[in-house]
């Protein structure tokens, strides 16, 4: 509980302006997270946090440095992926708290504190690739397909054969124009 408060943000007492803070993530962090490791296995993230605090709302700006442990989907072997993110956040004054979507929170004129300690998780999971490759593993496959997973299919003409390039006979087409006869 002592480690969780650590990540505790006194919003009462702060004036309007900017307010920095500075987190320092590492291995302890992860251990307050269920099936954390099975993602991640070690991190050494510096998180500076600038707090704007008006009148309606505090705007809080994340910025993530350093690197995340994770095991690569192919040799199984660890590697050290950098990290450099950033992520902001508003918190709207309101009647009661609320998660209104991913980057908006109502809170309420009372609330003391707020925990970004979740909130550092999060960020931090969404910045790990889809893809877990190590460094020394890429190809150049790997390296130009920056756009994988957009296009299931592509049909190149070197794919078809002229049979099939004429649509009276290809079947599919037959099919096709036999459907909108029969109509």
């Amino acid at each position: 509980m002592k480690f969780i408060r650590k990540f505790d943000i006194d919003i009462i007492p702060l004036k309007e302006g900017k307010h920095n803070f500075t987190f320092e993530i590492d291995s302890e962090f992860l251990e307050h997270f269920e099936n954390s490791g099975d993602i991640v296995n070690d991190v050494d993230i510096k998180v500076e946090l600038e707090l704007d605090k008006r009148i309606n709302l505090i705007e809080a700006n994340f910025n993530l440095k350093g690197k995340v442990n994770l095991t690569c989907d192919r040799s199984l072997e660890d590697f050290d992926q950098p990290t450099d993110l950033s992520h902001k956040i508003l918190y709207k004054y309101g009647q009661e708290e609320a998660e209104i979507d991913d980057e908006i929170f109502f809170i309420t004129q009372d609330t003391q504190s707020i925990n970004v300690m979740q909130l550092i998780y999060e960020f931090i999971l969404l910045g790990i690739p889809a893809k877990k490759i190590h460094p020394d593993h890429l190809t150049e496959e790997d390296e130009d397909d920056e756009d994988e997973g957009w296009i299931v299919y592509e049909a190149r003409e070197s794919d078809l054969t002229e049979e099939q390039m004429k649509d009276d006979q290809n079947p599919f087409w037959k099919a096709l124009k036999n459907l909108k006869n029969n109509e």
